[in-house]
């Protein structure tokens, strides 16, 4: 079962994969050094000259953190001895070049970035290096990285045993956070306050907003900007974080099988909700919107409120970055009922390590480096790179000082991250199932079905067939 799984994984990739792919930023090709495959045995002192004279490999999305890193190539290059190429490609053609590579056996490249979602298929199909044998080897791990300084959710979102349907948090340790995501609300504070509005706490307020700010700041505009584009990533943000808060799951284990539950009563109840939101606040090109979109929305003064990634509108606001900056405010997500516990889904960006890699050591130095605290301090801070994945950026005077112009951004945080975690069952294929989900969510709000019920009755015997053939028993 488990290589009917993985064949299925390495054609999807292969079927899939884009010309369209940019490479900019490629540092000089040399001959990489030789193999080291037994790195995460090596005894001894830790040495940052170990592996001097290897050159190693990685793919980077485009990101403020891959930014940061190319920044600091160079310092990581005189201290180690170890040579870098790199290519950085947007994030539209960014996962196909890396599975098209992963699936090739090459073992280039030897380090990627990734989100949580993607290692589940990477890992499935044993591409991706377990990092627990070198966090655990004294003599791979320089002194001061201090693992027990990451913020402990990220790290955890990046760990799954391999067994669908187990959740993230135990088994291997498939990558090491750059940065994440939680989920929250971003609000106008002027259109707030000019129509005498409260920030919304509690959904029944969050419709009452929706109806007050319908063309707030003129024709085009609007109260709430949500994702909505036919993909898996208008699933994962506010919609995953509100669907958990209202105790809908996606999956139960029942008789060693998947089975979906997206058409309970939770989760009808969930989606009436939620497409009444869009359909009393959102905006009239919901359907193809994205993080890009509603970030810039709210920038604009077209949207009043985002619900999406927390970094988000952060873009936005920074003095001069948009017509409303100084304007955006952020707060925690809307609940059923004040006092109800702050619930988000995670996504994080990552560093991994292909598992065909002839340079696992070189590599996992670039890891440690570039996932250490001095390095996500400069990331934040100089680069923007946000949310920081280490605890002491947070604690940092700089960091407070740097988001006093962002107001709330870290009280809502703070109020969230307790029960932060990836909300979505693992298994091998998500995105077919999410992107399904989305489509599904598109069409009720569209009013092809005659109720959420029925389009989420539909949704769950799609699901069902896609992970018909994962059988727990063999696992």
């Amino acid at each position: 079962m488990k290589n009917n799984i993985v064949k299925k994984l390495i054609s999807l990739s292969l079927v899939t994969v884009m010309s369209l792919g940019l490479l900019v930023g490629c540092g000089p090709k040399s001959e990489s050094g030789s193999s080291e495959g037994g790195a995460a045995e090596k005894s001894g002192e830790f040495d940052w000259r170990a592996y001097e004279g290897t050159t190693i490999e990685i793919q980077m999305v485009q990101h403020t953190a891959s930014e940061a890193m190319v920044n600091k190539l160079e310092e990581f290059e005189e201290l180690t001895g170890i040579q870098v190429e790199y290519s950085i490609t947007p994030e539209s053609s960014y996962f196909d070049k890396v599975s098209t590579s992963l699936a090739s056996g090459s073992g280039s490249p030897d380090l990627f970035m990734s989100g949580a979602y993607q290692l589940w298929d990477y890992s499935a199909s044993g591409y991706v290096e377990d990092l627990t044998p070198y966090l655990e080897n004294a003599s791979m791990v320089s002194e001061d990285y201090d693992a027990d300084d990451f913020v402990a959710s990220a790290v955890d979102a990046l760990k799954w045993s391999g067994v669908p349907g187990e959740a993230v948090g135990s088994g291997q340790q498939l990558g090491l956070p750059l940065a994440f995501e939680v989920y929250t609300m971003a609000y106008n504070k002027k259109a707030l306050e000019d129509n005498g509005l409260e920030v919304p706490k509690t959904y029944d307020e969050l419709l009452t907003v929706c109806d007050a700010l319908q063309k707030w700041n003129g024709e085009n505009s609007y109260a709430v900007a949500v994702r909505g584009a036919r993909d898996w990533g208008t699933i994962h943000p506010a919609y995953m974080s509100m669907f958990s808060a209202f105790g809908g799951k996606d999956f139960e284990v029942k008789d060693d099988k998947l089975v979906s539950e997206v058409n309970s009563k939770e989760a009808i109840e969930m989606t009436e909700f939620y497409v009444d939101m869009i359909k009393r606040g959102g905006s009239s090109s919901w359907s193809k919107y994205t993080w890009y979109d509603c970030g810039v929305d709210l920038g604009t003064g077209n949207a009043a409120i985002v619900l999406d990634a927390d970094n988000n509108p952060v873009h936005q606001n920074w003095d001069g970055a948009s017509e409303e900056a100084g304007n955006i405010a952020y707060a925690p997500l809307p609940v059923a009922k004040e006092g109800d516990p702050q619930i988000s889904n995670y996504w994080t960006w990552s560093i991994a390590m292909n598992s065909a890699s002839q340079n696992k050591g070189a590599a996992w130095y670039y890891i440690m480096y570039f996932t250490s605290k001095e390095f996500a301090q400069y990331a934040t801070i100089e680069g923007n790179s946000l949310d920081p994945a280490r605890t002491s950026v947070w604690e940092s005077d700089e960091f407070k000082k740097m988001m006093e112009s962002q107001p709330g951004y870290i009280e809502a945080y703070e109020a969230t991250i307790e029960n932060t975690t990836i909300l979505f069952t693992p298994q091998p294929y998500f995105f077919e199932t999410t992107t399904e989900w989305a489509a599904t969510l598109q069409d009720i709000v569209a009013g092809k079905y005659s109720s959420a019920e029925e389009g989420l009755n539909q949704l769950k015997t799609k699901m069902d067939k896609a992970v018909e053939d994962i059988d727990l028993s063999q696992y």
